[in-house]
């Protein structure tokens, strides 16, 4: 897989750029805030439709354009698969009145949903954020599964999608019957139902990821702590996925979560996580009804870290953790690679000075055997002296790139349209 060209029309601080982007390494130097990270930022969007920064698409579109009468934004990208060329296009136009900007997608010039993106060029990105995987915050670690399934398995997107639609709907059925009364049994019964059906899928898929990629992460991990830790990932759920009887008490606690209980939960078909999700939301109606929410579901589970039985968000050190999380992020790309048939996009934002030298060796290996990989950084001195003579060096002031030479830097953004 190979992004070939990206065009961006009033895309963050871009105001027109057209890039031919080749096999191998291409390492952007910049300063902070020129658009290192912008780049990697579009092609992440034109990958999976969404931005991996941006809490509204409104942010994507260059501020000195918002006050033009029909103001809009662009990216698209040339993609070259191994039997096939794609092109994907996305154009966010202004809806009438509230300040929002719509999507409209082409793909190979047809037009589609978005979720419809997904899967056509597949990306690994890392970022500084990244580093904190372990140690951040639960939803960042899901959305770390969700990306990467989403990627592999369209099927996981659109359920993915459908359970967050639907559970908006039961919460807004759980706040109104805690205001108003009513048969909360009968009303519940149909959200119930269809928040199981997406609800199971999402669990199911996420354990047999998981699985996956404690397998690969945790050789990595021996290599990145010289062979004296092993790693262990665990999905931490909100209620039992394996218990179709909930117990007695008032809340479901995460306990066994050591690696037997991995092994256990990874056997798990989605109709068995189907029905204990079930029962449990049936045991839990009167929490539910009392807080006005759901209290169990994907939307509230977690992803564990271990060395033995120690969780490295509580007790890890901080080297730890970054290397936990380096792990991870790399055996993304094995198992991208192995689903697909294809090696993914790497894509590291500015990471290489959040490493210490142990893990900046690592990553510098592991470069050379990914098809593509863009990197960004802010020193030339953060790479090995072997790698930069192999690299194609870009170079991004100000929204504009450039292609870096010994003597005067010239225009690497003169290329034919899309």
């Amino acid at each position: 897989m190979h992004l070939r060209h990206l065009a961006l029309t009033n895309f963050r601080n871009y105001i027109r750029l057209e890039l031919d982007l080749p096999l191998g390494v291409t390492i952007v130097q910049g300063g902070n805030a020129q658009g290192k990270s912008n780049l990697l930022e579009a092609i992440v969007f034109l990958a999976t439709g969404k931005s991996p920064r941006a809490s509204s698409d409104s942010e994507l579109v260059n501020w000195l354009v918002k006050d033009e009468p029909y103001p809009f934004a662009r990216a698209a990208a040339e993609v070259v698969r191994e039997d096939r060329v794609e092109q994907i296009d996305i154009t966010l136009l202004p809806n009438k009145g509230n300040g929002r900007f719509r999507k409209q997608v082409r793909i190979n010039a047809v037009n589609k949903r978005a979720m419809d993106l997904v899967g056509i060029m597949l990306t690994v990105l890392f970022r500084p954020e990244d580093v904190d995987l372990v140690s951040g915050s639960p939803s960042q670690r899901r959305r770390y599964l969700d990306i990467a399934l989403c990627q592999m398995e369209p099927t996981y997107c659109r359920a993915l999608s459908h359970y967050q639609k639907v559970l908006t709907q039961r919460n807004a059925l759980l706040r109104h019957l805690a205001e108003r009364g009513g048969d909360a049994g009968e009303q519940l019964r149909y959200w119930d139902e269809k928040l199981v059906e997406s609800g199971s899928l999402v669990v199911a898929r996420r354990l047999g990821l998981l699985h996956e990629l404690e397998q690969e992460a945790a050789l990595l991990h021996l290599d990145l702590s010289g062979g004296v830790e092993r790693l262990h990932l665990r999905y931490l759920p909100s209620f039992d996925p394996g218990q179709q009887s909930p117990p007695r008490r008032t809340s479901y606690s995460r306990t066994g979560t050591g690696p037997e209980r991995g092994v256990v939960y990874a056997a798990l078909s989605q109709e068995q996580v189907r029905a204990s999700f079930l029962a449990h939301l049936h045991a839990g109606r009167s929490r539910d009804l009392a807080a006005g929410m759901t209290l169990i579901g994907p939307h509230r589970d977690d992803l564990g870290f271990y060395l033995g039985e120690r969780n490295l968000r509580a007790y890890g050190s901080r080297g730890q953790q970054r290397t936990a999380a380096l792990a991870s992020k790399l055996a993304e790309v094995a198992i991208m690679t192995r689903v697909s048939g294809e090696s993914p996009i790497l894509l590291l934002d500015d990471v290489m000075s959040e490493l210490d030298a142990t893990r900046r060796r690592m990553l510098l290996e592991v470069i050379p055997t990914v098809k593509q990989t863009i990197v960004t950084t802010t020193d030339w001195d953060d790479f090995a002296d072997d790698l930069l003579p192999q690299a194609h060096r870009l170079e991004v002031r100000e929204g504009r790139v450039k292609a870096w030479t010994s003597g005067p830097p010239r225009d690497a953004s003169a290329a034919p349209t899309l």
